[in-house]
């Protein structure tokens, strides 16, 4: 076994580092970028949400949101109207190409997943799973942060 040696903590970062590039690997091959499938994750659950609740729910300053949002729309994913109701609020929609991605994103969890998980047994997997949702629980409690239902979406 290699790295034996390595903490947890390392562990845990290495796998999170690899984890991440992988993902955005996968992601570039349909040409998504780094902010957006979160994104199309909240569309996809609820098509016109405000940019300021995009914000809120994924815990990112709205002048980043706006920069993701106006690369998505640059790209045909979504598109942003003011709210007739609140001039203030902008909200944002999918597009045909946005929402016909969900079934790419979710092919391309299932390859990652796979690529993970090879090699480990369903009850390994299972008992994986129960740590890492306890871990986050511990972490949750830590910070006073609680999960969202983006776990989804967030993938």
């Amino acid at each position: 076994m290699r790295n034996q040696g390595t903490s947890l903590h390392d562990a845990l970062l290495q796998v999170i580092r690899y984890h991440f590039i992988r993902y955005h690997q996968l992601l570039g091959t349909i040409g998504l970028y780094r902010g957006q499938p979160p994104i199309l994750g909240m569309l996809w659950e609820k098509d016109g949400r405000t940019q300021k609740d995009i914000a809120e729910a994924l815990g990112l300053r709205p002048p980043t949101v706006t920069i993701i949002l106006r690369r998505m729309e640059k790209n045909g994913l979504v598109r942003r109207e003011t709210d007739p109701e609140d001039l203030r609020a902008v909200r944002v929609y999918l597009t045909e190409r946005g929402r016909n991605l969900q079934k790419e994103v979710e092919r391309i969890h299932r390859v990652l997943e796979k690529e993970c998980f090879s090699g480990f047994t369903q009850n390994e997997r299972r008992r994986l799973h129960e740590f890492l949702i306890r871990i986050r629980e511990n972490l949750e409690k830590a910070t006073g942060r609680y999960h969202t239902s983006l776990e989804e979406g967030d993938r």
